[in-house]
């Protein structure tokens, strides 16, 4: 199973998610490091991704060829992270077949109703019970 996580900014995000994926998968899956900028990407692959890239048109691609796409809720909305999160990155990853298993993080200016107010460190072991519980 390819499993992607995209994330932008300085990728911190990102790397938590694949260092604690990474110690919960064998050899058979591989973990993409999709990053909106070079920053994210490299820490990404840092923290264990078998391989990266980096910008908008790597995401585009990418999102048409990998099982699961992991990464917080703004990769799905345009300009979200300080505007790195293109149009065409926004619709390559909500158009695509992949299940999407997002953070639902109340930042960029998003208010998520409902969503109790939980530390990044239990979202994203969160995220990775469902990664877990997909493959």
């Amino acid at each position: 199973m390819k499993i992607a996580v995209i994330d932008g900014q300085g990728g911190g995000i990102g790397k938590s998610i694949i260092d604690k994926l990474k110690d919960n998968i064998d050899s058979s899956h591989e973990i993409i490091a999709l990053g909106t900028n070079s920053t994210a990407t490299t820490g990404m692959i840092k923290a264990g991704a078998k391989c990266g890239a980096t910008g908008e048109n790597a995401i585009k691609v990418m999102s048409k060829k990998v099982d699961i796409i992991v990464g917080p809720l703004a990769i799905m909305v345009p300009d979200a992270m300080m505007g790195e999160i293109t149009k065409e990155i926004a619709l390559s990853i909500s158009s695509s077949e992949a299940k999407k298993i997002l953070l639902p993080l109340n930042k960029c200016n998003m208010v998520i109703a409902g969503i109790e107010n939980i530390k990044l460190n239990k979202l994203i072991e969160i995220v990775v019970e469902e990664v877990l519980k997909e493959i």
